[in-house]
């Protein structure tokens, strides 16, 4: 009998079996995303992109295609539509999966700002290239060609849960929080109990 190796056929080894397990499309979730692109971005992007030009053009008068004009599109989208749409796909997902109010409150305080801060190093790139050389008629076209593979890096970082990245972008907003609050705590105690030098008494001849 001839050994399975010199037949071109190999036996999985456990290794191979693991690694089978781990990669498996998930179509539930693959279906769950392509709804919230079908279902938001584009019409809400229909609209915004020739919203976005027609309002730059008409109110603010700025040339088209100019360095003001591609600059104030780009700042526009960032501010407006980026955090928006962050937004509405966080929540989305989490109510799609079945979660209450609560946990999606904590999906969105754990994955929202990290993914801001990710995304705003690489979509002001892609929209300068969209607003000053495509038109404004296919400019959703355009920027769906990057939602790929935006959805997909947006399904990774929900997948990630608590991961240690994440953290430092919490930690760091925590730390923020914490150091108004104790400079209100500070200025408050100052004007309620203000110290023994601005006890100013005219009555007092060691004053």
């Amino acid at each position: 009998m001839i050994p399975q190796q010199y037949c071109g056929i190999r036996e999985p080894s456990p290794d191979t079996m693991d690694a089978d397990e781990k990669f498996k499309v998930n179509w539930k979730r693959v279906a769950v995303t392509s709804s919230f692109g079908f279902g938001f971005v584009g019409p809400v992007g229909h609209f915004w992109y020739e919203g976005l030009d027609r309002f730059i053009r008409l109110k603010l008068q700025l040339p088209p295609k100019s360095a003001r004009f591609v600059a104030t599109k780009v700042a526009m989208d960032s501010i407006i539509f980026g955090p928006l749409d962050l937004f509405v796909f966080f929540t989305y997902m989490g109510f799609s999966t079945g979660k209450n109010v609560a946990q999606v409150k904590e999906d969105l305080k754990r994955d929202f700002l990290p993914a801001l801060v990710l995304e705003g190093g690489i979509w002001p790139i892609v929209q300068v290239a969209n607003f000053r050389y495509v038109p404004v008629r296919y400019q959703l076209l355009y920027v769906n060609i990057f939602c790929l593979l935006d959805s997909a890096f947006l399904s990774w970082v929900e997948q990630q849960k608590d991961a240690a990245w994440k953290q430092w972008f919490t930690s760091f907003h925590s730390l923020e929080e914490r150091g108004a609050f104790q400079s209100v705590t500070i200025n408050a105690t100052i004007i309620i109990n203000p110290p023994e030098q601005f006890n100013f008494n005219p009555f007092d001849p060691c004053q």
